[in-house]
C-alpha cells in the first residue's frame, strides 16, 4: 500500500547518528516541515542538524495528496468569527505566501517535481449557502474566490467555489532536492529531549534551539500537545482510466470526496474518521464503490492512507513550544493541508529563530486559547476517557480460536487483554492491547491491518511495530 509518490521517487539514504554533536539548531523530523525549516535556516547561515527516526519523507509527507492551496475547506468564515478579521487575514496571507514560496524554491533550485498551477474548488451537493458565506469571507481576507454551479465533476453539484492560482506537485521529488544539501541523520529515533540536548540510542545533539517537526510532538510535558489536538485518518485510491479535471476539488458535505489528477491518474480521497474509530473498516470499499460508479472502466493502481493532526480550533500550532522552554519550537496540527502548512511553519520558525519579524505569526502561536477551542477540548478529553475506560472495564468476548483468518481484535489471553491478528493462513500475532504512550486500549483498523489509539493517535502494525507517534516504542510482543 505504497503511495504513488513513494513508487516514483527514491531519496538516497543517509547514515544514522553515531556520535555526539553540537550545533545551532536541531530539527526533529525530516518530513516536509522539518526539511523546509532546516533549509531556510541554512539559507540564513545557521548551522542546523536534522534527526529522522526512519527515512526522509517517510512519515505523513509520503501519504499526502500534495495540494498546495490556501483553500482549506470552510475556514475563513470561521476564522473571522473566532479570531477577528485581522487574524484571519494573517492566516490567509501566510498560506498565499507559502504557495509562492514553493514556486520560488522550485525555480531557484531548478527542481523537476511536476509543479503546476491549478485552481482549487470547494463543492457541495446540498449546502450552497455555506459556500456563499465562505466566498464572502475569503474576499474579506484578500483571497480571490468566485462562485458558480458548473464543474467537471462526474455528478451534479449545487455550488462550487473557485480559488485561482493554487498548485499541486510531487512532494518527494521536491523533498529530495531540498534535502540534498542538509545534514540529516536517518534511522535516529529521539528518545529524550532535555533543555538543550536531544538524545538517541547512538548519540546526542546539543543545540541552542530545538524544533519539533515530528507530526505529533512526543514530549508530553510541557506543552500538553497530546491533549490539545486529535488525529484523523483518510484514504486515497489512485485510478487509471478515470477522468481529467481542471483543478483540485474538495467536498464540504459530510460524505464529500476529494479529487485531483496526477498525470493520467486520478486521486480519489475520502472516508475520513478519527484515528481509532474504524473497527468495521470498509473505507477503501467506499472509495472503490464511488470510483466504479463514476468511471466504470477505471482500475486501481495504488491505495494508501494518511493521518492528520487537528488542533482544538483547527489552526496549526507554530512557534515556541512552551513558555518554560523558550528555546524549543513546534510545528504541528496542519489538518489536511500539510504541504501549505509545512511551508508556513518553515517561514515562521526560521524567522523566529533568527530574530526576523514575521507579520503573520500571531494567529499560529501555540499558547493561544479562544472560546472556539472549548467544544473540541471537551470532546477530545471525553475521547481519551473513553479509551482509558475501555482498557479498565471492557471485557473481550472473542477468543483467539474464534477469530476468523484475516481478522484482528481484542481478545482474552489468560488474564490479560491482548491484540490479536490472525493472517490468511492462520498464523497468529499477539501484542499488548495497551498503547505505550498513556495506556489507552488500542482498536483494530481492518483497512490498514493496524492497531490504532483512539486517545492520541499512535499507531502500530499488526506485529506491534510503531508507525505513528506520540508513542515512542513498539507494542510488547505477547506471542
Amino acid at each position: 500500500m505504497e503511495s504513488i509518490w513513494t513508487q516514483s521517487a527514491s531519496i538516497p539514504p543517509r547514515a544514522a547518528l553515531d556520535r555526539d554533536l553540537e550545533t545551532d539548531v536541531v530539527v526533529i523530523g525530516a518530513g516536509m516541515a522539518g526539511v523546509l525549516t532546516a533549509w531556510f535556516l541554512q539559507q540564513y547561515g545557521v548551522d542546523v542538524v536534522v534527526l529522522e527516526a526512519n527515512r526522509i519523507g517517510s512519515g505523513q509527507t509520503k501519504n499526502t495528496t500534495a495540494k498546495i492551496t490556501a483553500q482549506h475547506s470552510l475556514t475563513y468564515k470561521r476564522l473571522i468569527e473566532s479570531f477577528g478579521l485581522q487574524s484571519a487575514t494573517q492566516y490567509a496571507k501566510a498560506n498565499l505566501r507559502a504557495i509562492q514560496d514553493y514556486r520560488s524554491i522550485v525555480k531557484k533550485l531548478d527542481i523537476s517535481c511536476q509543479l503546476e498551477d491549478v485552481p482549487a474548488y470547494l463543492y457541495t451537493r446540498f449546502n450552497p449557502q455555506a459556500l456563499y458565506d465562505e466566498a464572502h469571507a475569503a474576499m474579506q481576507v484578500g483571497i480571490e474566490a468566485t462562485l458558480g454551479r458548473e464543474s467537471l465533476l462526474p455528478f451534479p453539484v449545487e455550488a462550487v467555489l473557485r480559488f485561482p492560482n493554487q498548485a499541486q506537485f510531487h512532494p518527494l521529488q521536491f523533498l529530495k532536492a531540498v534535502s540534498e544539501p542538509l545534514t540529516i541523520y536517518e534511522r535516529t529515533l529521539v528518545n529524550t529531549v532535555e533543555e538543550h540536548k536531544v538524545c538517541s540510542d547512538h548519540g546526542s545533539v546539543t543545540a541552542n534551539r530545538i524544533v519539533f517537526a515530528s507530526h505529533t510532538p512526543f514530549v508530553n510535558f510541557p506543552g500538553y500537545y497530546f491533549a490539545r489536538m486529535h488525529q484523523e485518518r483518510s484514504y486515497v485510491l489512485a485510478l487509471s482510466h478515470a477522468q481529467k479535471l481542471d483543478g483540485v476539488y474538495y467536498g464540504i458535505d459530510t460524505d464529500g470526496l476529494s479529487f485531483r489528477n496526477v498525470g493520467d491518474l486520478m486521486l480519489l480521497g475520502g472516508g475520513g474518521h478519527r484515528t481509532g474509530e474504524n473497527s468495521k473498516g470498509g473505507k477503501y470499499a467506499l472509495l472503490r464503490s464511488a470510483a466504479s460508479k463514476f468511471w466504470p472502466s477505471c482500475f486501481e493502481v495504488a491505495r494508501w492512507s494518511a493521518q492528520d493532526g487537528v488542533t482544538m480550533d483547527n489552526v496549526p500550532y507554530i512557534g515556541p513550544y512552551s513558555r518554560s522552554r523558550p528555546n524549543w519550537y513546534v510545528a504541528t496540527g496542519f489538518r489536511k493541508w500539510g504541504m501549505t502548512g509545512s511551508m508556513v511553519a518553515a517561514r515562521i520558525l526560521s524567522d523566529q529563530i533568527t530574530g526576523k519579524h514575521n507579520p503573520n505569526d500571531d494567529i499560529f502561536a501555540p499558547h493561544r486559547f479562544s472560546a472556539a477551542s472549548i467544544p473540541s477540548l471537551m470532546k477530545d478529553s471525553g475521547q481519551s476517557c473513553k479509551g482509558i475506560s475501555r482498557q479498565l472495564f471492557h471485557v473481550p468476548v472473542e477468543t483467539i480460536e474464534a477469530l476468523p483468518k484475516g481478522h484482528g481484535g481484542i481478545v482474552s489471553v489468560g488474564k490479560e487483554k491482548a491484540g490479536v491478528y490472525k493472517d490468511d493462513i492462520g498464523r497468529v500475532y499477539v501484542v499488548s492491547a495497551r498503547c505505550p504512550h498513556m495506556g489507552c486500549q488500542l482498536e483494530w483498523n481492518p483497512d490498514e491491518k493496524s492497531w490504532d489509539c483512539p486517545c492520541h493517535g499512535s499507531r502500530f502494525d499488526y506485529k506491534g511495530t510503531l508507525i505513528d507517534n506520540p508513542a515512542l516504542s513498539n507494542l510488547t510482543d505477547l506471542s
